[in-house]
């Protein structure tokens, strides 16, 4: 009976170890279901949450400041396949903005902000002003993704997700080896 109860409570634990790593993890893109990134001027958006209706994956919004809903913003149809759909914008001025992406049977796929750095191409009174002797523009920061509802997550390479999830691993397997000896000192 003892050792069926410890049994029981040595199981639960190591559940509980396992299932810790998932609840601590909170929100990120990949919960949210998308990833943005920008490349210089383009902001381009990529999820694979969304599934075809009517030959319809669903549109991407590009919110900019004081634009509250999907409407307001720079709409873009998803294209893809079944695995992977993706949208972007070109020519976005620098600042900070959303991307919302809507699926074609109404369920939100995600959002996220992001933070464009590198202003568009140039305008006509753009390269007017560049004729004129100017002291050398030093580019700003980039800051990367804002933070908020995933704006912090990465794409981890294999490498990295191997040696967390050992070490994730070992962890567990540790808790269980002291669990076991302390109750019962005189086992190994």
């Amino acid at each position: 009976m003892r050792n069926s109860r410890l049994l029981l409570r040595s199981g639960l634990t190591l559940a509980a170890a396992a299932a810790l790593p998932v609840s601590l993890a909170g929100p990120s893109a990949a919960a949210s279901g998308i990833s943005v990134s920008t490349t210089g001027s383009t902001v381009s958006v990529v999820t694979s949450a969304c599934t075809q209706t009517n030959g319809n994956w669903g549109n991407a919004s590009l919110l900019g400041k004081g634009q509250a809903n999907f409407a307001q913003g720079r709409q873009v149809a998803l294209s893809g396949t079944t695995i992977s759909q993706s949208a972007a914008w070109s020519g976005v001025s620098p600042g900070t903005y959303t991307v919302v992406v809507v699926c074609s049977n109404g369920v939100t796929a995600g959002t996220q902000s992001v933070i464009v750095s590198t202003p568009s191409a140039p305008t006509a009174a753009s390269t007017a002003k560049a004729a004129q002797p100017a002291q050398p523009v030093q580019p700003a920061p980039t800051r990367g993704v804002a933070g908020g509802l995933g704006g912090a997550a990465r794409d981890y390479g294999p490498l990295t997700l191997g040696i967390g999830a050992a070490l994730v691993g070992s962890g567990v397997i540790a808790t269980a080896w002291f669990l076991r000896r302390r109750s019962k000192p005189y086992r190994f």
